[in-house]
């Protein structure tokens, strides 16, 4: 015969083990670990630190001592480390992390590489380009070729190209109309159409054109300017206030108050702005979120200094301490040499005659481009693969075109 007894305390054991394995798992997941502190047993709480690359296989250099390769996660104490990710051909991504227990800090690193690809994308000679507001159209001038070969073209960067990445380019406007190879170009809001602007000695005509097609009778609208110009001011009134509608008030009234808004990231939750006036941020998350990187905030903000805030974690960093004197007075009117990255998570800026990429906390500034280019005349690609830039290659004898500068 069985016995009862023996059955219950086979069960009892099966239960404590099941209980006991659970306990360990749950406090395992949460960050304990069972270490020798000085010869004795020492259970000690600790924090999780995900580390990732773009491109992958990178390794992670933790206060000087090579430790793992990126798209792991590593059980660390409590406290701040340097970590550095590093890769063969790619300039190095380094950061102070501060790693708490029983969170999650995360280093992700978009690696540029040292040498990169560069190649163009138009032949005829590029005037002027500017970017549409979605950042994947191109606008630019011809003025190289015959009367039916001059004018604006639009490079539609998002286009699926089959044999060159130089039909893209759409004609969208020629000289026999009138001289579009000398026009001025800007796109309205909704990147639709381009309002083409041609002085001469005597008088100055504006004309409005599709972006998608060969303009055959261009549309003047120089006598009704002021009113397409009231609704395009309009549109822009309408977005910028249907981008703040759905915050909190405490996070509109801070923002009204504070910032002189440049632009807004591409996922909608970072602003770039100058501060319009010299003040503390109060903060509008209480209590703070939990694992958030507060080591380079920037509360006190001085006017004319040009910041990052981030809505989702109430977080504000500095990018520049003063923005050009030329831009001071109306930024709208001055092209500031930065702008958002792609990803929302880094800023494109052109300084000191070079092309910068920086994370949006201002950390990780690296040069990706040093040769010659024109002006400011850097853009984005959107899939966050290559950046446009115009350039002659200090060659004076061609004409300047836009080439791509290849980030993988």
């Amino acid at each position: 015969m069985r016995n009862p007894r023996g059955n219950i305390f086979i069960s009892l054991i099966i239960l404590i083990f099941l209980l006991l394995g659970t306990t360990l798992v749950i406090l395992y997941a949460r960050g304990y670990r069972f270490n020798l502190l000085q010869g004795k047993p020492n259970i000690s709480k600790t924090g999780l630190l995900v580390t990732t690359s773009i491109p992958d296989g990178a390794q992670v250099i933790i206060n000087g001592n090579l430790t793992t390769a990126t798209d792991n996660t590593l059980d660390l104490l409590p406290g701040e480390y340097d970590v550095k990710i590093v890769k063969d051909g790619y300039f190095p991504w380094e950061k102070k992390l501060k790693v708490q227990k029983e969170l999650v800090t995360k280093a992700d690193a978009l690696l540029y590489p040292i040498a990169p690809k560069l190649e163009s994308i138009t032949t005829a000679g590029v005037k002027e380009p500017v970017i549409d507001p979605s950042q994947t159209k191109i606008a630019f001038k011809v003025a190289s070729q015959s009367a039916l070969k001059n004018g604006i073209y639009v490079y539609d960067m998002n286009a699926r190209v089959v044999l060159s990445l130089q039909t893209a380019a759409k004609q969208i406007a020629n000289d026999t109309a009138a001289l579009f190879s000398t026009a001025s170009l800007a796109w309205t809001p909704d990147g639709e159409q381009i309002i083409a602007t041609i002085k001469n000695a005597t008088n100055t005509t504006t004309y409005l054109l599709s972006a998608n097609q060969l303009n055959t009778q261009p549309r003047n609208i120089t006598a009704t300017l002021p009113a397409f110009q009231a609704q395009w001011t309009q549109d822009k009134e309408e977005k910028a206030a249907a981008q703040v509608v759905g915050l909190k008030s405490s996070l509109r009234k801070l923002i009204r108050e504070n910032f002189s808004i440049v632009s807004w990231s591409p996922d909608d939750t970072k602003i770039l702005y100058i501060a319009s006036q010299s003040a503390s941020l109060p903060l509008t998350i209480k209590p703070r979120l939990l694992g958030i990187d507060t080591a380079r905030e920037v509360r006190d903000i001085q006017k004319g200094g040009l910041y990052v805030y981030d809505i989702k974690e109430d977080r504000n960093t500095k990018i520049m301490d003063q923005i050009p004197s030329e831009c001071s007075d109306n930024f709208t009117l001055c092209k500031l040499p930065i702008s958002w990255f792609t990803d929302s998570e880094h800023l494109l800026s052109v300084k000191n005659r070079q092309i910068h990429m920086l994370e949006y906390d201002g950390t990780n500034d690296t040069v990706i481009y040093a040769g010659p280019f024109i002006d400011s005349y850097v853009f984005p690609w959107p899939n966050g693969q290559k950046i446009v830039m115009l350039t002659d290659l200090n060659n004076t004898t061609i004409l300047p075109n836009l080439y791509t500068i290849s980030l993988k």
